[in-house]
C-alpha cells in the first residue's frame, strides 16, 4: 500500500454516494480511527481494553459494533476503498509513524505513539501479506468453531468453510460426506464443525459466480496459517492475471530461488483455499498441468474457465471424480 493511499483513505470514502455500504465503511473507520487514538496514548506494551463501541479491530469486533455480518463488512469495505478493515487500521498505524519520523523522533517512541506497542510488532504488521486475518486458530483447528456450506457446481459440489474472521477451506468432491471428511480432516480439533449456508450466502455466491464464469476472481477474507515463504509464493498466484499461467520455476525465479519449483510446488499443495489462491494457474515448465489436490481434470477446467473456451457439454465429458 502506497504512502499517497494511506494518506486518502478518508477523503475517498466521504466522496462516494451516501448508501448503506457508504455508511457502514465511515462508521467503521471512525470506530477503527477512535481505537488507534486510544492505542496510541498508552504506555508501550499494553492495548486498549475497550473504546467507545469496539474493543479490538477485528471484523467480528467492528460487525458486533456495527451489527453486521463481519463478511458483509468486508465486502463493504472493499467495494468502498479497495483494502480491508485490518489494511485500513495498518495504512493508519504507518500513516502516523511515517509523521512521528518526520519530525525526529526515534524509532522506538514513534512506533509505540504509532500505537504498535513494541518493534516486534511493528516488523510483523508491516510484513504481513496478502491482507488477510493472523489466523485465530492453532494447529488443527484447535477450540476454533469452523461454520461450512456445500452448493453444486460444474465441478461437482463446492464445500466453503470459514471461521468468524473469515475463509479457511475451500474443497470439490462428489459427495458431501467426502468433503465433509476432508473439512475434518484438515481441522481434527475444532471445537465445532457447523454447518450454516446463511452466514456464507454472500462468500459462497462469489465462488459460484466464478465458477458460472461471471466473476474474473473470489475477492474473500481468508484465515489461513501459513509460512513466511509459503505466503511469498501464494503472493505471486494472486498476480497472476485470470486466464494465464506461469510455471513452477519462473515463480521460484522470481521469489530469487532460481532451483525452487519443488519447494513452489509444496507451497501450492499447502493452499487450503483453491479458487480464493489460485494455484491452478501454475503448471510445469514443460506446459503440463502438473499437479492439483480437487483432480487434473479440474484443474484443467478452471484454466479453461478463464480462458472462455468451456461449455456445459465439455464439463460433462472430461471432469473426473477424484
Amino acid at each position: 500500500m502506497t504512502q499517497d493511499l494511506a494518506h486518502s483513505l478518508s477523503s475517498r470514502l466521504f466522496q462516494l454516494s451516501p448508501d448503506r455500504q457508504t455508511e457502514l465503511v465511515a462508521r467503521a473507520c471512525q470506530l477503527i480511527d477512535a481505537y488507534l487514538e486510544a492505542e496510541a496514548g498508552l504506555e508501550p506494551g499494553t492495548s486498549p481494553k475497550q473504546t467507545p463501541h469496539l474493543t479490538s479491530v477485528t471484523l467480528n469486533a467492528l460487525g458486533a459494533a456495527l451489527e453486521v455480518s463481519p463478511f458483509s463488512l468486508q465486502r463493504a469495505f472493499k467495494r468502498a476503498l479497495g483494502i480491508s478493515p485490518r489494511e485500513y487500521a495498518n495504512a493508519k498505524k504507518m500513516e502516523r509513524l511515517r509523521a512521528a519520523l518526520k519530525q525526529g523522533q526515534d524509532v522506538a517512541q514513534a512506533t509505540y505513539e504509532a500505537g504498535y506497542g513494541s518493534i516486534r510488532a511493528l516488523y510483523e504488521q508491516a510484513g504481513a501479506t496478502l491482507g488477510m486475518s493472523p489466523g485465530t486458530y492453532k494447529k488443527g483447528g484447535a477450540g476454533v468453531t469452523i461454520a461450512y456450506a456445500i452448493a453444486p457446481c460444474h465441478l461437482d459440489l463446492v464445500l466453503l468453510a470459514a471461521t468468524d474472521q473469515g475463509i479457511c477451506f475451500l474443497a470439490f468432491g462428489p459427495e458431501r460426506e467426502g468433503l465433509i471428511d476432508a473439512l475434518r480432516a484438515e481441522f481434527p480439533k475444532a471445537a465445532e464443525l457447523l454447518e450454516d449456508t446463511a452466514l456464507l450466502q454472500d462468500s459462497l455466491e462469489d465462488v459460484l459466480r466464478y465458477l458460472a464464469g461471471d466473476l474474473p476472481d473470489p475477492d474473500l477474507p481468508l484465515d489461513i496459517q501459513a509460512t513466511a515463504f509459503q505466503r511469498r509464493v501464494w503472493r505471486e498466484l494472486w498476480a497472476i492475471p485470470p486466464g494465464q499461467t506461469r510455471s513452477y520455476s519462473q515463480i521460484a525465479e522470481k521469489l530469487g530461488m532460481g532451483a525452487g519449483q519443488r519447494a513452489v510446488a509444496r507451497a501450492c499443495a499447502s493452499n487450503n483455499v483453491s479458487l480464493i489462491i489460485p494455484c491452478h494457474r501454475v503448471v510445469r515448465g514443460d506446459g503440463g498441468l502438473g499437479g492439483y489436490r480437487w483432480g487434473i481434470s479440474r484443474k484443467k477446467l478452471l484454466l479453461a474457465l478463464e480462458n472462455k473456451n468451456w461449455n456445459d457439454e465439455s464439463f460433462a465429458l472430461t471432469a473426473d471424480k477424484s
